[in-house]
């Protein structure tokens, strides 16, 4: 890439964390600093996102003079600005944008925009410093859930998509049907441990058209009726063993498609990245998958599985390699998609 050193401050605000970080050359996180909202919305349920756009306004300013002072640097030795610009709460995602903007028209510091998923992908990078493409790599979060060929530094091919609620939606929602609370998650991975995964046999969705497509519509809603049927006949649910089973299916799901895939494609790297990464059963499950392939797995840790600003920046980084440089004219864009070059 660069003999030089190139030093991004990074900013994402793209949902509930207000976070920034510095990162050298893709890889080396000098400060990641993260401001968590999630006993707000807990008390709702779920992130309320005029509430999220004003507490990230609240917070980013001292985030970010958190995040220079931990890397013991200044903005006169940034490099650049990478910042998550979509997809997201369109709120959010102004905030951490406006900010960047700021900060890059004030000092004249280039401006890049970086994709929410490919972050969550390059936290790879951070996690494992010999990590290179090509590699497949699922991404599976609250609101995302991706199969994808990491071709090179930026360029990438989805292979499968959620159609309809992702994996993390569907821990949520699931999680509130048992009355577990928000985050839907860790409480379901907790209360899973204490019961049988294969006491309920849910439905593991396919879709016809498309071998590496997901739907976890229709396993909520099965957990949600047979909640609903063990009720009306007034049979005493067992919370652990639902959890369990519906987090069995889940992943028998995201790990046959990922399997398939490398099966089809070949290679001998497998990544995972995005919040629910973190779940211990999944990556278990993965590497177990993983190893009877002879193919190695590479998963970050789970403070760089959530969404945080060291991942953008080392995802920025290589688009700054690349050329990119944005504009003042640059917007958030709340459906952005995976490969999608916004110009600006």
């Amino acid at each position: 890439m660069s003999d030089k050193e190139i030093c991004i401050l990074a900013i994402e605000s793209s949902c509930d964390e207000t976070a920034a970080a510095v990162v050298v050359n893709g890889r080396q996180v000098l400060s990641n600093v993260i401001s968590t909202q999630i006993p707000i919305h807990t008390l709702y349920g779920g992130v309320v996102p005029e509430i999220a756009s004003r507490k990230h306004i609240e917070r980013i300013n001292q985030v970010i003079e958190e995040a220079l002072k931990e890397a013991h640097t200044s903005l006169d030795e940034i490099d650049a600005i990478g910042v998550t610009y979509g997809p997201g709460l369109v709120g959010a995602l102004l905030v951490g944008l406006s900010e960047a903007k700021a900060i890059s028209f004030a000092k004249d510091i280039p401006l890049v925009g970086v994709h929410h998923i490919e972050g969550h992908i390059c936290a790879n990078y951070i996690e494992d410093k010999t990590l290179e493409p090509p590699f497949l790599c699922l991404v599976v979060s609250g609101g995302h859930t991706h199969l994808v060929r990491v071709k090179d530094y930026g360029q990438y091919e989805i292979l499968g998509r959620t159609r309809d609620d992702a994996a993390g939606e569907a821990f949520d929602k699931v999680a509130r049907a048992i009355g577990l609370g928000y985050p839907g998650g860790p409480k379901i991975e907790q209360k899973a441990k204490e019961g049988d995964p294969h006491a309920i046999p849910f439905p593991v969705a396919k879709v016809n058209d498309s071998a590496y497509d997901f739907s976890f519509s229709g396993l909520k809603s099965a957990v949600l009726n047979y909640i609903n049927g063990a009720k009306m006949k007034g049979e005493t649910i067992n919370e652990a063993d639902i959890a369990a089973s519906f987090q069995q299916a889940v992943i028998d799901a995201l790990v046959g498609h990922a399997m398939h895939a490398l099966d089809e494609f070949g290679g001998d790297k497998f990544a995972i990245a995005g919040g629910v990464a973190s779940n211990g059963t999944l990556r278990a499950a993965m590497q177990e998958a993983c190893e009877r392939r002879g193919v190695r797995f590479y998963h970050p840790s789970p403070i760089l599985c959530t969404d945080n600003a060291a991942m953008i920046g080392a995802a920025a980084y290589y688009e700054y390699m690349s050329g990119r440089r944005d504009s003042m004219s640059l917007n958030a864009v709340p459906n952005l998609a995976l490969g999608q070059r916004v110009e600006s």
